[in-house]
């Protein structure tokens, strides 16, 4: 399986996935300014691997430094993970991964009994912790959601599934999310198919996602975004399974752009549409999708690629990397880690947890 990610000794690469398909090439990161950038950059993406690359970033800078005080280390690692927040804004999980940290930090701060390299051997620990349960818990997105849609097909069939940009390995910590159901899926003898969009501009599915499904042989096509609709016509299509960058209170999700125009299409075709997400994607601090910051990207993604121009130089774009699919049109339901969820159970569950402790 593919790695976005390569931590060990505390050492990481990440592979520049702007590179991909063409090559598979590693970058080192040895500081938070460096981790800033390939987030930025994108050449590391997927809300799950953005989070995972900025704790270790944090991790790796932290172990080749001495502090004076605690105090001088929380108040470091706080400015640090606030500024790697600002590298990309729409995900969620960098957010709840650095407030993981920070409550970690605050609870140390206040330990007389632990030094200041016991505190800072524990915030590293804390990231590799982070990075070592993501790939956990797509495991586990990936045998309840392939267990839900067995359920809903009907008796002796296979699925044959559509999905928006890339959400597998290359996107998480390993596994993937929404491709981590199609993984368990095709690991049954239970997936007929994969229809996989190109996701225009950034051309994640085409580059990414197709990318992944060759390398593990899984029987796969790739369309164009704007054959989705011909598609569920012409093809009998199981269900729709995507990722999310950010899930608020009621359920509107935040995901790569063009994921609203295909649940519109699901929805219209009677095709259950599902999204898959670990939980530290929930944002409960937001009532409706109306909150979620977009991130807008700049127009040379549009007008170019790989230095090939496509349109006039002078052409005015808007290119928002994100938009908001409504609750009401996620109708096969919210895959997690802790099970698949309809989107009016998702707040209670989420706000049930979390009184119990049991969060990211």
């Amino acid at each position: 399986m593919l790695e976005a990610i390569k931590y060990n000794n505390r050492k990481l690469e990440v592979l520049d996935q702007l590179k991909l398909p063409h090559s598979c090439t590693y970058q080192g990161v040895t500081n938070v300014t460096q981790t800033w950038e390939v987030i930025r950059s994108m050449k590391v993406r997927g809300a799950p691997a953005i989070a995972n690359v900025a704790v270790l970033g944090v991790a790796v800078e932290l172990n080749e430094k001495d502090f004076n005080s605690k105090e001088q280390l929380y108040e470091v690692v706080k400015e640090q993970l606030e500024y790697l927040q600002t590298s990309r804004p729409t995900a969620i999980n960098l957010r709840n991964a650095a407030n993981r940290i920070i409550s970690l930090l605050s609870v140390q701060l206040q330990d007389n009994k632990l030094s200041v390299n016991d505190m800072k051997e524990r915030i590293i620990k804390e990231a590799e912790d982070i990075f070592r349960e993501c790939k956990m818990k797509n495991l586990a997105i990936g045998e309840h959601g392939a267990s839900h849609i067995i359920n809903h097909l009907s008796t002796g069939s296979q699925a044959t599934i559509l999905t928006h940009c890339n959400t597998g390995s290359l996107a998480t910590a390993g596994y993937g999310t929404a491709l981590g159901v199609i993984r368990s899926l095709h690991l049954r003898g239970m997936l007929a198919h994969v229809y996989c969009t190109e996701t225009r501009p950034y051309n994640q599915g085409a580059r990414l996602t197709a990318f992944e499904l060759m390398h593990d042989k899984i029987p796969s096509t790739l369309i164009c975004d704007s054959m989705v609709a011909a598609l569920m016509k012409s093809k009998e299509v199981s269900a729709v399974v995507v990722g999310a960058d950010r899930v608020v209170a009621n359920g509107d999700t935040a995901n790569k752009i063009g994921t609203y125009q295909i649940a519109v299409c699901a929805k219209y075709h009677k095709i259950p549409f599902y999204v898959a997400l670990p939980v530290s994607t929930v944002d409960l601090s937001l009532r409706d999708g109306g909150a979620i910051p977009i991130e807008e990207r700049p127009s040379v993604e549009m007008t170019y690629i790989q230095g090939v121009p496509l349109a006039p130089t002078d052409m005015n774009c808007w290119n928002p990397a994100f938009d908001v699919t409504p609750a009401e049109l996620i109708t096969g339901g919210i895959i997690t880690e802790r099970g698949v969820f309809k989107v009016q159970e998702l707040e209670k569950k989420i706000s049930t947890d979390k009184e119990d402790g049991i969060w990211y």
